[in-house]
């Protein structure tokens, strides 16, 4: 199992869309087992309890990924060294959008939504999120996600009771403009989703899919990957079988948070940019 080195010892969790930090719990409790110092800050604005944001969801309506991007961005340099970053969807995005950024020392993209670049979604993933992509007014709102969307979405492979149980733990509303953001990218030429998908001195980057998963099915995850193909830096794709969107709470969630803290750790050690400076703002605008 990994353990912390004296090149790396902190690993950076971001939550995606749907939930907040809270959903990052069991990983970051079982990270923390094993010495890690562990960071799980929420999207700006959002370090509120789930409780909280589902009464008041004006800060998820204010999400845009640009600064989103940017708040991570100042956490990560403000550490003393590059930490492992991960990300789930939405925040597997974030992940990529960072190590284009030249921050981190590794980084894993658990289920993550897609750069620019993936020309087609299947109808699980438009099915997943009909919810506020079907209303252009939603935009620019905070949409609320019901036990049936959830259900569908997250607890696709365990119960209705599990499932209801996980979306009053975890669930909020879903932040309207950065899906709407992601998913339109393609016809955007300035897409704040967009990388240099040629850069070759970005950290390592792996990919994980789940089998199951509604959100981000395999198809969507392997080509985000196959993207990179013109890159030397390194890049790999993890699939597992049967496993849904809910990687926080999944029954043997841990092989994924085992795979990706091991991959991450190694990758980190022996095949990380010793320096990593960050590109220019015309270069990570390459599509």
């Amino acid at each position: 199992m990994g353990a912390p080195t004296a090149r790396v010892d902190t690993i950076v969790l971001i939550h995606g869309l749907w939930v907040t930090s809270r959903s990052w719990e069991k990983w970051a409790e079982r990270y923390e087992a094993r010495g890690f110092r562990v960071l799980t800050p929420a999207w700006p604005g959002m370090d509120r309890e789930v409780e909280e944001l589902r009464a008041d969801p004006t800060p998820i309506a204010g999400q845009r990924i640009a600064t989103i991007v940017d708040h991570y961005a100042a956490i990560i340099r403000g550490l003393p060294r590059p930490p492992i970053i991960m990300g789930h969807s939405f925040g597997g995005l974030i992940t990529q959008l960072l190590l284009d950024r030249g921050l981190g020392a590794a980084g894993v993209g658990v289920h993550p939504a897609q750069i620019k670049g993936v020309l087609k979604l299947p109808l699980s993933t438009l099915r997943s999120s009909f919810s506020i992509l079907h209303n252009p007014a939603n935009r620019h709102r905070a949409v609320p996600f019901t036990r049936e969307d959830f259900r569908y979405a997250f607890g696709n492979t365990i119960s209705q009771e599990q499932s209801d149980a996980a979306w009053e733990r975890y669930a909020v509303p879903g932040a309207g403009h950065v899906l709407f953001e992601a998913a339109f990218a393609n016809l955007d030429p300035d897409a704040a989703t967009a990388v240099d998908k040629r850069r070759s001195d970005r950290a390592p980057l792996l990919l994980m899919a789940g089998g199951a998963d509604h959100v981000v099915p395999p198809s969507v995850v392997s080509a985000n990957a196959n993207l990179y193909r013109s890159s030397t830096a390194i890049t790999s794709y993890q699939l597992f079988p049967g496993r849904s969107h809910f990687v926080g709470g999944e029954p043997g969630w841990e092989e994924e948070a085992d795979f990706a803290l091991e991959w991450s750790v190694e990758a980190a050690n022996e095949y990380s940019p010793t320096v990593v400076s960050e590109a220019p703002a015309t270069e990570r605008r390459r599509a």
